[in-house]
């Protein structure tokens, strides 16, 4: 058990890291990991991971699920799961703390599975189980008696319905379990579309997480032939938006840059500026906000529903490690693709912890043609990503890291 002084030192490292914008996240599994012994596992990994220079580590739903990879969560105080037992979990997270690791519980609480069929034979009762709900707790348009979603419905499952106090006191009882009890201290929102921003805003503002995520995930813009338009300026609003009606208390993925990202590795990286020469995403209007990716495990992994081009794999995480905003480096890529790229990644947060890069950090985008794009990112560092021939010309540089089609210099 940590002791007070270790507790309150913990408590000034994580704040100092939060307002000063040097997050770097690593998502710690993909849509497999529960055919494993996964917990073990990351305990084992835990001093590498710290090596590493990561700050949180994104962990999968730890809860009682009817679907092996927890997203069709029944029971959320029973924490015997796919990935491990409840002894294996707490284990786990106590490693992480000290190793000065967060970990980030992924909430689930956008649908519900229940035990016993209620209105219309849907299985939106939760009987024998803490959180006992009746139909009430689920939105009309998904097989309840609630009220309408404040959001997109996911198809196939009781919706739960937010606009219910005795769900909000619940759920809110629930986070702060999962922090004060089980130990967690970051959560990151599952299909955080799917209900109004405002709820996420009351369940941070009520367990106070020192860091939050949402994944508010919808499809860029695309023309007639189905090539992704240049602008994405209302696809990066959308997910400001959101963030605005959580009152900014919650971050949220940059889908915008891993859409842009990902075509513009194909000899079109002039993506990789706005018309107002910043970067195109999230990262360009509200970087403190952005959280950074090249893959995760639905878009990544054996869901394969929106994969990063494998041969450029590099160049994304050359851009996302050395540009502001919030990375996050996925397991995979970290752990089963060689020792070349971890070696490479590894390098890449380096560099970034070094050159003290955080969120904030200013850019001047120098180039963005189809095969060449480079930027000096905190006056310090310079990155180069494309097979045209380049290097920074202004000033003493040095090459700290370099790869197939990109390169990175410091001063």
């Amino acid at each position: 058990m940590q002791s007070l002084h270790d507790k309150a030192q913990e408590a000034a490292f994580n704040d100092d890291v939060i307002r000063s914008g040097r997050e770097i996240l690593l998502q710690g599994f993909n849509w497999e990991s529960h055919k494993h012994d996964w917990y073990d596992n990351l305990e084992k990994k835990a001093p590498d991971l710290a090596k590493f220079g990561f700050t949180s580590i994104w962990l999968p739903p730890t809860t009682q699920a009817v679907s092996p990879e927890g997203y069709l969560p029944q029971n959320l105080y029973s924490l015997n799961s796919c990935y491990g037992s409840e002894k294996q979990l707490k284990a786990l997270l106590q490693k992480l703390c000290q190793h000065k690791i967060r970990s980030m519980a992924d909430i689930v609480i956008n649908h519900r599975v229940g035990t016993t069929q209620g209105q219309g034979g849907a299985f939106n009762c939760f009987d024998g189980i803490p959180m006992p709900w009746d139909e009430h707790a689920i939105t009309s348009c998904s097989g309840g008696l609630g009220n309408q979603s404040t959001g997109c419905k996911f198809p196939g499952v009781p919706n739960i319905d937010h606009t219910q106090p005795f769900v909000q006191n619940d759920i809110i009882k629930w986070l702060i379990w999962l922090q004060q009890t089980v130990g967690f201290q970051d959560f990151r929102f599952d299909y955080a579309k799917g209900y109004d921003a405002k709820f996420v805003k009351m369940y941070v503002e009520q367990s106070k997480p020192i860091f939050s995520v949402g994944e508010y995930w919808d499809s860029c813009s695309y023309n007639s032939s189905n090539q992704l338009d240049y602008n994405q300026d209302s696809h990066r609003q959308r997910i400001i938006d959101w963030i605005d009606r959580t009152g900014g208390s919650c971050a949220a993925f940059d889908f915008t840059t891993k859409g842009i990202l990902q075509e513009a590795m194909k000899g079109e990286l002039w993506r990789l500026r706005d018309p107002q020469g910043k970067p195109p995403g999230v990262l360009g209007w509200w970087p403190s906000r952005a959280v950074t990716f090249v893959e995760n495990h639905d878009t990544g992994s054996t869901q394969n529903h929106w994969p990063f081009p494998s041969d450029h794999l590099m160049e994304g995480y050359a851009y996302i490690l050395t540009h502001p905003g919030i990375p996050v480096v996925f397991y995979d890529h970290l752990y089963d693709w060689g020792k070349q790229i971890q070696g490479q990644i590894a390098a890449l947060m380096k560099i970034r912890r070094q050159q003290d890069i955080h969120s904030r950090s200013p850019i001047r985008i120098l180039e963005s043609h189809s095969n060449l794009y480079a930027a000096i990112i905190g006056e310090k560092l310079c990155v180069k990503i494309g097979d045209r021939s380049w290097c920074p010309t202004d000033g003493e540089w040095t090459v700290a890291a370099s790869g197939t089609r990109y390169a990175v210099w410091c001063k």
